[in-house]
């Protein structure tokens, strides 16, 4: 069988002070005070997935294999954040506060080991500039036509030939707004603290607005103030700021099969903010699709 996937490139952008003391070793969310809990809960996570979802699943089996990373593979980039109880930190503007453990991904370190991981089993990767899904079928270095095309452009499928979905739209990640969301969190390996940030549908602007990051950093300082010593922002360490945008589709993600100028392409795209903790549980998935696609059909 011969296959082709196609990603879009994405560059990753972080505001990232030096790595700070050991009480930093957490991932914490607060959100002003909300009139109900579920609201409140939707704004601690905003890529958290609803309960009985697909989507939900997915996370559910997503995480045994981030758990065995961050256990067993420290050259992944994948560790524990520990717990960590903020409750006689919360100001007025708060009401609830969590602890819990969880994984952070390093992911200057972890895209780089995936890769690794895909040449150790002998795939081949080639970089292309595509008009037309269908093209990709073109393109297997065995220089056969492709048998399956598995479509991961995330942004690009809105504009991607063959594909064009119109409910793909950005989700910009330093930017002001209702969803606006505060974190902390310390990356393995050296990757420093990455403070944020936000969750603002439909704003394409990658540009930084310097006042906005001001207003994370402050946050940050006041949220932990052993990011600097119990100092203001001016004694944070600033590796470089960014703006990321997150690839939303409105109506979920998209994973499912159709058949493109007579070939088979399997979606997976539109993971918005939650493409990670969903990433082994949507593969999963797709290599279902794949096998069904190629598998074949019985003469009735």
């Amino acid at each position: 069988m011969n296959s082709t996937g196609l990603f879009a490139e994405l560059t990753e952008s972080r505001v990232a002070p030096a790595p700070a003391s050991q009480d930093l070793q957490q991932h914490c969310c607060l959100r002003e005070k909300r009139d109900t809990k579920s609201q409140l809960l939707r704004n601690i996570c905003p890529g958290i997935s609803g309960a009985g979802t697909e989507a939900a699943e997915h996370d559910k089996s997503t995480w045994p294999e981030l758990e065995n990373l961050a256990r067993h593979h420290p050259e992944s980039g994948v560790h524990f954040q520990g717990r960590f109880s903020f409750k006689e930190q919360l100001g007025s503007e708060h009401d609830n506060g969590h602890a819990f453990t969880t994984v952070c991904i390093n992911t200057a370190i972890y895209l780089p080991w995936l890769a690794s991981q895909c040449l150790l089993k002998g795939i081949v990767f080639k970089r292309a500039n595509l008009n037309h899904i269908s093209d990709g079928a073109k393109i297997h270095h065995s220089g056969r036509k492709a048998d399956v095309i598995v479509n991961c452009t995330g942004l690009s499928a809105r504009k991607l030939g063959g594909v064009e979905d119109q409910n793909m739209m950005p989700i910009r990640g330093t930017d002001d707004g209702e969803e606006e969301v505060s974190y902390v969190m310390q990356r393995a390996a050296g990757g420093g603290t990455l403070l944020g940030g936000s969750y603002q549908r439909g704003n394409w602007d990658s540009q930084l607005d310097p006042n906005l990051a001001i207003r994370i950093m402050k946050r940050a300082v006041d949220l932990c103030p052993a990011l600097t010593g119990g100092k203001g922002i001016e004694h944070l360490d600033i590796i470089r700021h960014g703006v990321g945008l997150r690839p939303y589709r409105q109506g979920g993600t998209r994973i499912e099969t159709e058949k493109i100028d007579g070939v088979w392409t399997v979606h997976n795209y539109g993971h918005g903010g939650f493409g990670y903790q969903s990433s082994y549980g949507c593969s999963k998935k797709v290599v279902e699709l794949v096998g069904e696609a190629v598998m074949p059909k019985p003469n009735l």
